[in-house]
């Protein structure tokens, strides 16, 4: 009977009456129908992605999971008693990180509470993370507002979380098995998941920016130094490389934020900035905004470089192998150290992140003349002592690929190494350092000490290593559009810094003027990512909508990034083609 009045219900919003539902809920339903297709009679089971798929979007989610996994912990800490579930699902839809309690894990798996769900709106229904990734605000999916019979026992209530560029990350969602009727009782959970997602748009900045201007504000002088509301990322000039969702307040709608300088839309300039750090009371730190109201600031100034590194930012062959990045920092900082000495040095990474020209700067940093490079794929025990033949004196021997040294070429390395002292081997293998079948004894005299190459998709600096780019290719005269840079940022890059440099030179080959927008961007490698892009100067613009959304998965978020607009407008022009997902 309950299952009727639902269906019934569900029918009365299609013909446009009112029945008391959120306008939200209300036209989530209208998707699952009319643009989904779906049934709310069918009680179709959560959609759990296979592990292989749960890997790779837990790969590509890394960044965000490490900034958000403390506040999840606060946040879980607080509600644990009150039998909430915890969920951190990626813009697509899938749960990649998960707290909950272990009593009810076989029941929280049931309902799809737990890593490996989809809940994207297209195969869950009307849900808390699927309505939120299409509105891209904050929502409570309250028992029978969800669109299946499968999940009406449930309350989710979901936060958005951005990226500092302004693009949806991700969704926080605190969820029940069971909670009582009204929907009101939610508004504790609403308030505490918007503010911890807030949070975690504010940890990523901090993260992103030690080299540049932060400028945190609020509304309350008391919260300014402690819980700040919106904060953006500045650089020397005042100009605006990044900010937390709240910030969107303070420009216009609809305008660009990137680039933007701060004193167009506050009265504070980057020469002030000193003046609002923390030296000073929060109560006399007042920023006027420009509609004559008045907002507290707090200025976190740059990060000064360790001193190791200033030489070698000052110049030399360490210099141009990072742009900030915390964690290549620490591995220049290593192999600055390293590079006069003898030790022998094993460089480890995945395919493309940049492991030989790392040897190749520790080899010009070092005191060694000669420098032979070798691949060890194919490698002979002959070929291997006539190239070290020809180097007389001290010299570098770069081992590409060591995992590909043949039995008998790894017994006469040895044995070279032996003879010859004053050749210094420096190794590179894609493989981790344990996974490396050589003779342990030889393992040992390469690797004297293992320096592993961080991943893109963990760089901090990124943003660097494309300007520096393309600026091969046209003196800073060629530049990303803001949606062409938001869609390189949210790629995984499996070939890393090579298969970035690949996408640049074919971008910049192909853009006409000089910004890169979202169609001259080759697909990612490995798919079709990029067969529905519409061809630069094309007449319209949505000729190749059907093939993106099918290229994309029919994921709206992917679909609306790829066209460089927002969700709204991606859904209104599907209603207009007439275009309905497969099966």
């Amino acid at each position: 009977m309950q299952n009727a009045r639902h269906v019934e219900e569900i029918g009365q919003v299609l013909e446009g009456g009112q029945t008391g539902r959120d306008s939200v809920v209300s036209a989530s339903w209208r998707r699952c129908v009319e643009l989904y297709g779906m049934d709310p009679m069918r009680s179709d089971p959560a959609h759990i992605v296979t592990e292989t798929e749960l890997r790779d979007h837990r790969k590509q989610a890394e960044w965000l999971i490490a900034a958000a996994r403390s506040g999840l912990q606060s946040l879980f800490r607080q509600v644990a008693g009150q039998n909430y579930v915890l969920l951190l699902a990626d813009a697509k839809g899938v749960c990649v990180d998960f707290f909950g309690d272990e009593l009810f894990t076989e029941d929280l798996r049931r309902s799809g509470l737990y890593l490996g769900s989809n809940w994207s709106e297209n195969l869950a229904g009307t849900c808390g993370v699927g309505a939120c990734i299409v509105t891209e605000e904050p929502v409570t999916v309250h028992q029978d507002d969800h669109f299946g019979n499968a999940h009406v026992a449930l309350s989710c209530t979901a936060a958005p979380i951005f990226d500092s560029l302004g693009q949806l990350a991700a969704v926080l969602d605190i969820s029940l098995l069971r909670s009582p009727a009204p929907k009101t009782s939610q508004s504790l959970a609403m308030s505490l998941v918007t503010a911890a997602a807030r949070r975690v748009e504010m940890a990523n900045l901090m993260a992103e920016s030690p080299r540049d201007w932060v400028l945190r504000l609020s509304s309350s002088p008391e919260f300014l130094d402690v819980d700040p509301e919106a904060a953006v990322r500045l650089d020397g000039a005042g100009r605006v490389l990044g900010y937390t969702r709240a910030a969107r307040r303070l420009f216009p709608e609809g305008g660009t934020i990137l680039g933007r300088r701060i004193d167009e839309v506050l009265g504070v300039g980057v020469d002030d900035l000193p003046d609002l750090m923390r030296d000073r009371p929060t109560e006399e730190r007042v920023i006027e905004t420009r509609d004559g109201g008045a907002l507290f600031g707090h200025a976190i100034a740059p990060k000064a470089p360790r001193q190791t590194h200033q030489k070698m930012r000052q110049g030399g062959a360490l210099a141009g192998l990072t742009g900030g990045d915390p964690a290549m920092a620490r591995l220049l900082d290593q192999a600055e150290r390293l590079a006069p000495g003898s030790v022998p040095l094993l460089i480890s990474g995945e395919t493309g992140t940049g492991k030989a020209r790392l040897a190749r700067a520790i080899h010009m940093s070092g005191k060694a003349a000669g420098f032979l490079s070798l691949d060890c794929a194919g490698l002979s025990a002959g070929a291997l002592e006539e190239a070290c033949a020809a180097a007389s004196g001290p010299a570098t021997l770069l081992l590409r690929r060591i995992e590909d040294l043949s039995p008998g070429t790894a017994t006469a390395l040895s044995g070279l190494l032996d003879r010859r002292p004053d050749l210094r081997p420096v190794s590179t293998s894609c493989l981790d350092p344990a996974r490396i079948a050589l003779p342990r004894p030889l393992f040992h005299r390469l690797a004297g000490c293992v320096l592993s190459v961080p991943p893109l998709r963990l760089r901090r600096d990124m943003d660097w290593l494309i300007s520096r780019h393309l600026r091969r290719h046209g003196a800073d005269t060629i530049r990303l559009s803001p949606a062409a840079r938001a869609e390189l940022l949210g790629r995984s890059w499996p070939g890393n810094i090579r298969e970035l440099e690949q996408a640049l030179d074919v971008a910049a080959a192909l853009c006409v003027g000089p910004v890169i927008d979202l169609p001259d961007l080759p697909g990612p490698v490995g798919s079709d990512a990029g067969a529905g892009q519409t061809p630069p100067g094309s007449v319209d613009p949505w000729e190749g909508l059907e093939q993106v959304l099918a290229a994309c998965e029919w994921n709206m978020a992917r679909a609306a990034r790829r066209f460089g607009v927002n969700r709204s407008t991606i859904l209104r022009r599907i209603r207009a083609s007439g275009l309905q997902p497969p099966g």
